[in-house]
């Protein structure tokens, strides 16, 4: 567990499956490394939970669970984020009255100022049993639930059993539970969670959500919504793990919201642009504001990596001290922010309406091949042009900016291919992407030097090594431009 923030916020995975208590539990000694059983207890735990989501049931659409809980070691909320396959986050908080801000702000990208409200409540009787290995440490836990609950005059009654991996556990263990226990009558269960088996027991269904447009199979369209939902879907799912600093989570939500920018201005056949354009803009502005701590951190990495290579002889004055007094400044949260704006939150609703409703095009109903071939053509040619372009410019300001331009090109010939399936066209641009990348941080850390020289000149320190550094760059980026 790691504490967060300023609420006594902490964290742990889970990961962990459901049975059907359709029979007594069998005997798991002896299934693979288990060597003992220990449990249950005499008396069964008693857990109260109070379950949260808004009226239409965002949360439990998209599998995650808040809720209040008394009884048992751990009080208090409890928010579940899917993490992958079997395993969730949990994320706890004190108790309170009201869902707190610190998780609340987390689900904000699905909430999108619904209000929670409480849906279901829960009575649970756990009996825990502890697998244990042969020098006695815990591989897992085994628990039967004994669980009512309760919706208004409603209720639901089941049992059933739910095993937990421990951290000294493989993950193959859990297969190897599953098959003692469907070996011996108790099936895998159906439901996601307690709350949505609850739910569905004692609530009225949920509205629908909207289904896309029907697209014919291996069509223009089919191919490139489901690249866009892929991508909405990472921008939506990456908000929680962004506003709590997991790193290269800011670096992922930007690649998607540039990989969704780029499909909607490279798929003009298939979607209007008239109609896309606004939410291009609102994707760039987005992308812009994730990247601020980024870029810093990337400029910081590399100045840090080109003065450790410095030879001794060649190390004038503080030259970490004076780079991290650069670069090492209070991040500016802009992700945040960004992310608390109520112009973001217009974005997302922007992005459920086009995968429910896009402005498709006459050729989003034709197969993808030809369609899609020819967006990745167009981009590629406007990719060779800036290329060309660039190296007809003579070096300086104007020329790194034409290469600029040439990097943001073959990024988004690189998404279009990705969009067409072209996996082989998609990694050589990537790695034309990639050397124009490494261009442009070459830039940057070129303009970075000369100012960090300047200050340093300033404070009556020497500024050779700072020269030394820009001239290796220099030489570095002629290198970059020869592989181009």
């Amino acid at each position: 567990m790691e504490a967060e923030g300023t609420m006594a916020v902490t964290s742990a995975t889970e990961t962990e499956r459901k049975y059907e208590a359709t029979g007594p539990l069998p005997e798991l000694t002896g299934t693979g490394p288990v060597a003992a059983v220990r449990g249950p207890d005499a008396a069964p735990a008693v857990l109260e939970a109070r379950y949260y989501d808004t009226e239409d049931r965002r949360l439990t659409a998209d599998g995650i669970t808040l809720r209040r809980r008394t009884g048992g070691d751990d009080p208090g909320w409890h928010l579940k984020l899917p993490v992958d396959g079997d395993t969730r986050e949990e994320i706890r908080a004190p108790h309170s009255e009201h869902p707190p801000d610190g998780l609340t702000d987390l689900i904000r990208s699905r909430t999108r100022g619904a209000p929670l409200v409480p849906l279901v409540e829960l009575r649970t009787e756990r009996e825990t049993r502890l697998l244990l290995d042969a020098a006695g440490q815990p591989l897992a836990e085994v628990v039967r639930d004994r669980v009512d609950a309760l919706r208004g005059p409603r209720a639901a009654h089941w049992v059933e059993y739910e095993v937990e991996l421990r951290p000294a556990a493989g993950a193959g263990l859990l297969d190897l539970i599953e098959e003692r226990l469907t070996a011996a009558g108790l099936p895998r269960s159906q439901a996601p969670s307690k709350a949505a088996r609850a739910l569905a027991a004692t609530a009225t269904p949920p509205p629908a959500p909207r289904p896309g447009p029907a697209l014919p199979a291996g069509s223009a369209g089919e191919r490139v919504m489901a690249y866009v939902r892929r991508q909405v879907r990472l921008i939506v799912e990456l908000d929680p793990a962004v506003r709590r600093g997991v790193p290269d989570s800011v670096h992922r939500m930007r690649v998607a919201t540039r990989r969704l920018r780029s499909a909607l201005r490279s798929q003009w056949a298939v979607l209007d642009r008239e109609r896309t354009g606004p939410i291009a803009g609102e994707l760039r502005r987005l992308g812009a504001e994730l990247g601020v701590d980024r870029d810093r951190e990337v400029l910081a990495g590399r100045l840090r990596r080109r003065l450790s290579q410095l030879e001794p002889e060649l190390r004038r004055g503080p030259l970490e001290q004076r780079v991290a007094a650069y670069t090492d400044r209070p991040r500016a949260d802009t992700s945040v922010r960004a992310l608390d704006s109520a112009r973001h939150l217009d974005l997302l609703t922007s992005l459920d309406a086009l995968l429910t409703d896009p402005p498709l095009l006459p050729d989003a109903y034709w197969p993808a091949g030809p369609v899609l071939t020819l967006a990745v053509r167009h981009d590629v040619r406007r990719m060779e042009r800036r290329l060309r372009a660039a190296r007809r410019t003579p070096p300086g300001p104007d020329r790194d900016a034409a290469w600029h331009a040439a990097r943001k090109a073959a990024k988004r010939a690189r998404y279009a291919a990705e969009t067409a399936g072209k996996r082989k066209r998609a990694k050589k641009l990537a790695q034309v992407q990639r050397v124009l990348g490494q261009h442009q941080d070459s830039v940057q850390a070129r303009a970075a030097l000369l100012r960090i020289a300047a200050a340093a000149e300033a404070a009556g320190e020497a500024s050779f090594s700072y020269g030394v550094v820009y001239e290796r760059e220099h030489g570095l980026a002629e290198g970059y431009e020869r592989e181009l």
